[in-house]
């Protein structure tokens, strides 16, 4: 599925077209990216769309695991932020935030069949990460888990793909951090109710970006 977006006018949209389109040197620094990064989405020219399902797939050349992805996770999964690749062939899942509740996201309204579907996805999730409270996923900070449930399927269908967490600083507007630590304290948050041990076998595939939005005004 693709979803054309409107040019954004306030909070993470307006700010993540405006990095991707305007500022990419300042998304590379802020990612710690020494190399080139081609950025797929969300583009000007295609209508700042973001990608999901299948069509998320094809746009990272990934469209042979749609059949796995469909046995995974039902229709109208993550609506990805943005998509990237890297010159050392790294896929970056990007989820972008410019104040802290969207964090705390509601669970899945999805039909009684897809929802066992992904509490299957999440529970599995859970367990290779060795969760300590594996029944909090899907009920508690929904689209994080979605997030990392997704950044799971891809590693072990031998996607070399990374999950940025893209968090901007600053958004005065929006009321949002304006400092490092303070998105800091409420991952901590999350990974606390979500049982997430310290080190775990996505580690190494997520990394929290920061970026001050007065970096993006010209």
């Amino acid at each position: 599925m693709i979803t054309k977006q409107p040019k954004g006018t306030r909070g993470s949209l307006k700010w993540l077209q405006t990095a991707v389109n305007e500022h990419p040197y300042a998304l590379r620094k802020a990612f710690g990216i020494s190399g080139k990064i081609e950025w797929l989405s969300p583009l000007r020219e295609d209508d700042y769309a973001e990608y999901r399902d299948a069509d998320f797939l094809k746009l990272i050349d990934y469209s042979t695991l749609m059949p796995a992805l469909a046995d995974f996770w039902p229709r109208r999964g993550p609506q990805w932020d943005a998509l990237a690749r890297t010159d050392r062939g790294e896929v970056l899942i990007v989820e972008a935030k410019a104040h802290i509740p969207e964090l705390f996201s509601s669970p899945s309204a999805a039909s009684p069949e897809s929802r066992a579907k992904i509490d299957v996805a999440l529970k599995q999730t859970s367990l290779l990460l060795k969760a300590k409270t594996p029944a909090s996923w899907g009920v508690h900070f929904y689209q994080l888990t979605n997030r990392l449930a997704h950044l799971m399927f891809l590693r072990e269908h031998k996607v070399n793909a990374r999950l940025v967490l893209l968090n901007f600083l600053g958004d005065e507007e929006m009321n949002g951090p304006k400092t490092r630590a303070e998105w800091e304290a409420a991952y901590a948050v999350a990974e606390h109710v979500l049982g997430l041990p310290r080190d775990h076998k996505l580690s190494k595939y997520v990394s929290h970006a920061y970026l001050d939005v007065r970096s993006l005004v010209s």
